[in-house]
């Protein structure tokens, strides 16, 4: 795999894997740039949209482009903690306890359905997401390098769900929507469909692991002035402040708004954050750490909506800042 030298190297294999992606889920390269972007930032990312979207196509896509130990659980009510992260068994040969890893143990999990599992299972999963580790029976478990989550949810159905914690919500480093695509687009997917003759799209492997933990770690040569990371401050105290909100952004949403930030930057090419760079992806960072007054969410005003207004109200930083 190719050697991460500077940050124009993260930039030129981050678009390989883009257009790669791509060759599978078809005109979506915005989204798929913002998936990739909240993997880069070593962190992780919910895809909460409808179904049939791709979402499910896409972290697959991911993980066989980027190398990367691909592993898929399909979450349901009676999903248990166990199911996920492993057990120990008694091995009958050595008359021993023995830990046999679950699905966990991989360098991206596809938490398909993340919503329809149960609070304690939501539970192991949030240690794994934060602490890079799981805990069975009173021993610590690390969990592989990189270990990212990226779980879909569907915001139309309700029956034998379980809302999301705002506090496993806060976990996600990003919220990405894919949404149908133009006409063009679906065109362009049924005429690839009936020329390979079968569903499945082949992809070439771009990176390795090794080579994504690289890139990850360029991203932190990235230089942040002092007035932009003021103004990602600024940003998130104006949603904690802010009388259309029941819940403000948590510290945790400034570090992802700013990793997101650099993530970008980076992959325009720069070593240096620009406040265009938090505006760009402010929303996929907060709207799904906020919750808006009871007021406006019947009148169906989506958290993206605030977070713009705050964009709009919050000054931005000048040349001479």
């Amino acid at each position: 795999m190719s050697e991460i030298r500077d940050l124009a190297s993260t930039a030129r294999l981050a678009r390989s894997v883009v257009d790669e992606v791509s060759r599978a889920v078809i005109g979506k390269r915005a989204a798929i740039t913002l998936v990739l972007s909240g993997l880069l930032a070593d962190g992780h990312v919910l895809l909460d949209d409808k179904p049939g979207v791709a979402k499910t196509l896409l972290a697959r896509s991911l993980a066989s482009v980027s190398g990367l130990r691909f592993s898929r659980v399909q979450f349901t009510p009676d999903l248990l903690p166990a199911d996920i992260t492993g057990s120990s068994v008694l091995d009958l040969r050595s008359n021993e306890l023995v830990f046999r890893p679950g699905p966990l143990f991989a360098n991206l999990i596809l938490a398909d359905e993340v919503n329809r599992a149960p609070a304690k299972t939501q539970s192991a999963l949030l240690e794994a997401m934060q602490e890079r580790q799981i805990t069975v029976d009173g021993v610590t478990h690390r969990l592989p390098r990189p270990f990212l989550v990226i779980a879909t949810q569907n915001p139309l159905e309700f029956e034998g769900t379980y809302p999301l914690p705002e506090a496993q919500l806060d976990r996600f480093t990003a919220r990405v929507s894919l949404g149908y695509p133009d006409a063009d687009d679906e065109w362009e997917m049924l005429r690839r469909r009936v020329e390979r003759g079968r569903d499945d799209v082949e992809l070439d492997q771009v990176l390795d692991a090794p080579t994504l933990v690289a890139m990850q770690e360029s991203v932190e040569s990235v230089h942040v002035s002092e007035a932009v990371g003021r103004y990602v401050v600024a940003i998130v105290e104006d949603t904690r402040t802010n009388g259309e909100l029941d819940l403000g952004a948590s510290p945790r949403g400034a570090l992802a708004l700013l990793k997101l930030a650099r993530v970008r930057a980076a992959l325009a090419g720069r070593d240096y954050v620009q406040p265009d760079d938090v505006k760009a992806v402010a929303a996929v960072a907060l709207a799904h750490r906020i919750v808006v007054r009871s007021e406006l969410w019947v009148r169906r005003v989506p958290p993206e909506a605030v977070i713009a207004s705050v964009l709009g109200r919050v000054p931005v930083p000048t040349v001479a800042d």
